[in-house]
């Protein structure tokens, strides 16, 4: 009973600081001209997107380390290294997504392109971020060792972790960045993962700092039901990549921390394939000089097939959802 009235007022904290979040920020991006930068190569519907404010990741973000903060001060939650590598992470990428948002807000003013940060600028800083990670990791005491829960396998990675950390760190906010295409398509599927892996997180009891993690997570799926009132169609603001490389590297670290890496390819589904359709339609254009999809990644797809931008998203929704429902039978009872 304890947990569920903590689960539900961390996710009541996190969409009452979200709203007001929202309130304040959405005005000011727009008057800062904070706005995205369309490609109407991929979707000419898209359009009319165009001037919408960008950078709205702010929205999640800060309520949640507000709300961690306050449940600081009032002693309900402590500190411990596994909430300090998390947070580190959530704050990390969120900035190395700020630094990408700005650079293409500044250059798209100044005329100079619409590039933000250089592909080797992210890898680098996200190298940084895994080097801390493991740091922290290893100096309390982490084993590196991957599970394999459902066969009940382990694998002793030694100072190998750090490069697994590195991937895992990679490919999740890549594909959270992917996903973030549609109005609320991104913000919804990471609202389904963070319950998945809340619940994951209050049954992991080994391990310490478990419940600063759950209420983490819950904390962040109530802020993301506040900003989705923002985001969803049509979007009065978008995440950007403050907020998608937020999203997914918490999310990435959540799982690790929980070793429950290989859940994170069920709960995280939709992500997957949508990461995965890209990367078969450049293979296949540049080996090939065909597509396999119309456009890409595959929300894009359906978009030209004459689907409607909601009908879309409620879709993915809809298999976003099932799959973290057995993303939680894998990761808790098997």
């Amino acid at each position: 009973m304890l947990i569920l009235a903590k689960t539900t007022l961390a996710i009541m904290l996190g969409f009452i600081l979200s709203l007001i979040s929202g309130f304040m920020l959405i005005p000011i991006l727009k008057k800062l001209n904070v706005n995205q930068k369309i490609n109407v190569l991929i979707n000419i519907r898209h359009q009319k997107k165009q001037g919408t404010p960008t950078i709205g990741g702010l929205i999640f973000i800060i309520p949640v380390i507000l709300a961690l903060i306050l449940l600081l001060l009032r002693g309900s939650i402590t500190i411990n290294h596994n909430l300090v590598i998390l947070v580190f992470v959530f704050l990390a990428y969120a900035f190395t997504g700020f630094l990408d948002d700005y650079l293409k807000i500044k250059r798209k003013a100044t005329k100079s392109g619409n590039e933000g940060l250089k592909s080797w600028q992210k890898f680098l800083l996200q190298i940084l971020i895994a080097v801390v990670f493991f740091f922290i990791y290893r100096s309390y005491g982490g084993t590196g060792d991957v599970e394999f829960t459902f066969f009940g396998l382990s694998l002793k990675m030694g100072w190998f972790y750090g490069f697994f950390i590195l991937l895992v760190l990679v490919a999740t906010t890549n594909a959270v960045n992917i996903s973030d295409g549609l109005d609320g398509l991104a913000g919804g599927l990471s609202i389904f993962a963070f319950v998945a892996f809340g619940l994951i997180s209050w049954n992991t009891t080994w391990l310490q700092g478990y419940q600063e993690i759950a209420i983490f997570c819950f904390l962040l799926i109530g802020a993301l039901g506040g900003f989705l009132l923002f985001n969803s169609h049509p979007a009065r603001v978008i995440m950007g990549d403050t907020g998608s490389l937020a999203l997914g590297g918490a999310l990435a670290t959540v799982a690790i921390l929980t070793r429950h890496e290989f859940s994170l390819l069920l709960v995280g589904g939709v992500f997957v394939i949508e990461t995965l359709t890209s990367l078969i339609q450049i293979i296949s254009i540049r080996k090939f000089k065909k597509k396999v999809f119309k456009k890409a990644p595959i929300h894009h797809h359906f978009e030209e097939l004459g689907w409607s931008e909601t009908d879309i998203v409620k879709t993915f929704w809809t298999v976003g959802f099932i799959l973290a429902m057995f993303g939680i039978i894998y990761g808790v009872w098997l």
